[in-house]
């Protein structure tokens, strides 16, 4: 410990260095983690023992197709993919079960397709369960089995009893932890077998981006798992699919029999389709803006003009999407957009990445501050997902160009209109620009530069806000509560932070520790203070006396929160 402190630059140093040592020799980190330290998924949890209830407290609601949390929703344009939907359809009406995997690059439009195939089947009462991954899963991918066992509980409500008495005998089948072989047989298999002689009609499970939460090998395992379990004997047919990249290990690992349909740029009809898309979307600018293209409205683009655009979507759904945003914004003028993207060089389509890349960063460039939207998607990826007023709390003092930024980037960003679902990069092609120093360039923003971003947001929210308590908390106060010292551990030590950090003063730590009090949130606080006090004892921080006055100050506060807890645990074994 005494490493990370100051170090013997004079005896006034080591006195202070020997009282933090003496104060946090008692804090016991394991014992202030057990203090309800936060997950920040803000999950109704009940005490109660009942099965059910214990199911539906595990399952991930954003995961099912249509959650509100998923949108806006995307789904294919009428007249488009004819082709494709006529061969799933073929498919999908057989007795036999039938397992598809489609799969084609980022942006060709897989979600679009899943997510129109389970509206039609849930129409049809023939959808049995979904689950659509995305980068907001990497950490609760365990949850998959248990959403798909509680759809089908819905779905068949014959079987909910048998879902019920496999997890009265064992509750820690819900658990991540548990094997997902047990979790398969337990929950969805067994209880299926109920079924054989009772379901007529073919049913369909959709398991859509499988490759966007696990590892290509763990992918390819779960699609195994699923595909051999469901063709057992004795089970109703439920027809499987599965969408993903065509990654070398997913292709490997399915078993034989698995119908495999490619989406490939090369694929007319596919191109055919996003033209019809970008020629619908252009025309409703030109008929939207009268005040550009005069009433009635004259034609736009030229002919030429469209046929260079569209060959750069090279079939990509998601880059047709993102051109129509960029060239729809009021007060902007259509045709000098348009002009911009055309002046770029093109890439040829077997570098597709290149352009999707470029078009992000002309996006970018074009706005009034493209140092602040890179720093605010860097954070937005980083950051546990919030409903958008409580993002516009937390970013406030550049809350006006967030509402800019998430509108240009509406086709990868999911913003739900109603403010109930969270702010989310869900598409993987800008999670891979804002992450890769090789796809962003000059506009990379590292992780430290992001922490740094959201440290001095929580700072400033809870320097220039007045406390919350309990349920009247905003989700913005609550992650600047739990998140704070996390954020500061990890940031870089930029002026403005520093500035900030001075600003901490004895009261806004006080009102830290009435919050923590409040809310019985003192194991949270402990840990926050713990990650500031050894980030500001680092080399990296010490630079003048008022960084130590700072760190002096986070001490203090941190020797009152261990009070009360100690005082806290004393009345507990008291009582």
């Amino acid at each position: 410990m005494r490493n990370e402190l100051l170090g013997t630059v004079d005896t006034g140093r080591d006195s202070l260095s020997a009282l933090v040592d003496t104060t946090y020799m008692y804090l016991d980190l394991s014992q202030a983690l057990t203090l309800s330290f936060p997950t920040m998924d803000f999950m109704h949890t009940s005490s109660s023992n009942d099965p059910w209830r214990s199911l539906c407290n595990v399952v991930e609601h954003s995961g099912i197709f249509d959650s509100e949390k998923r949108q806006p929703h995307l789904r294919c344009m009428e007249n488009t993919r004819v082709n494709l939907w006529g061969s799933l359809r073929r498919l999908l009406r057989r007795r036999d079960q039938t397992n598809v995997w489609l799969n084609g690059c980022t942006g060709i439009g897989k979600t679009s397709i899943a997510f129109t195939v389970a509206e039609e089947f849930k129409r049809a009462g023939r959808l049995a369960a979904t689950f659509f991954f995305s980068h907001k899963h990497a950490q609760i991918a365990g949850k998959i089995i248990p959403t798909i066992a509680y759809q089908l509980a819905l779905t068949f409500p014959r079987i909910r009893g048998d879902i019920i008495q496999a997890i009265e005998k064992d509750e820690f089948l819900l658990s991540s932890e548990k094997s997902r072989v047990d979790q398969m047989r337990e929950l969805v298999i067994n209880p299926l077998h109920t079924l054989r002689f009772c379901q007529e009609r073919p049913y369909v499970i959709i398991i859509d981006a499988l490759d966007e939460c696990f590892s290509c090998q763990e992918a390819a395992r779960l699609a195994r798992l699923f595909v051999e379990m469901l063709s057992g004997t004795n089970l109703p047919t439920i027809h499987l699919i599965f969408t993903s990249r065509p990654d070398a290990h997913i292709r490997a690992a399915m078993p034989p029999g698995v119908c495999q349909i490619p989406l490939t740029i090369c694929d007319s009809f596919i191109v055919q389709d996003v033209h019809c898309f970008l020629r619908a979307s252009l025309d409703n600018i030109r008929t939207s803006r009268p005040d550009v293209f005069g009433r009635p409205p004259k034609p736009w683009p030229s002919e030429a003009e469209f046929e260079t655009l569209a060959s750069r979507t090279c079939g990509l759904l998601v880059y047709a999407a993102m051109v129509v945003k960029f060239l729809s914004p009021v007060g902007q003028c259509p045709q000098q957009r348009l002009d911009l993207l055309l002046r770029q060089k093109s890439a040829f389509c077997v570098v597709i990445d290149r352009d999707i890349n470029q078009l992000y960063q002309q996006i970018i460039a074009t706005s009034e501050n493209p140092a602040l939207y890179c720093r605010m998607l860097a954070s937005i990826r980083l950051m546990q997902p919030l409903p958008l007023r409580d993002l516009q709390e937390l970013f406030h003092a550049d809350k006006e160009s967030l509402g800019v930024m998430l509108e240009a980037f509406s086709p990868v960003i999911s913003n739900p209109p109603d403010g109930v679902g969270n702010v989310e990069i869900y598409h993987a092609s800008l999670h891979d620009f804002i992450k890769d120093p090789f796809c962003s360039g000059e506009l990379y923003v590292s992780n430290a530069r992001a922490h740094e971003y959201l440290a001095c947001r929580c700072i400033d929210l809870l320097t220039r806000t007045e406390p919350a308590y309990g349920a009247v908390a905003r989700n913005a106060h609550r992650y600047a509560h739990f998140w704070w010292g996390t954020h500061l551990s990890s940031a870089y030590p930029s002026s403005e932070l520093r500035h900030l950090l001075a600003r901490f003063k004895k009261q806004d730590l006080k009102r830290l520790v009435a919050v923590a009090e409040q809310d019985q949130s003192l194991g949270p606080l402990i840990f926050n203070l713990r990650e500031a006090r050894n980030t500001c004892f680092s080399w990296k921080w010490i630079r003048s006396l008022s960084d130590i006055v700072v760190a002096w100050r986070i001490v203090k506060a941190s020797r009152k929160v261990y009070k009360e807890v100690k005082k806290s645990n004393t009345n507990v074994t008291n009582t």
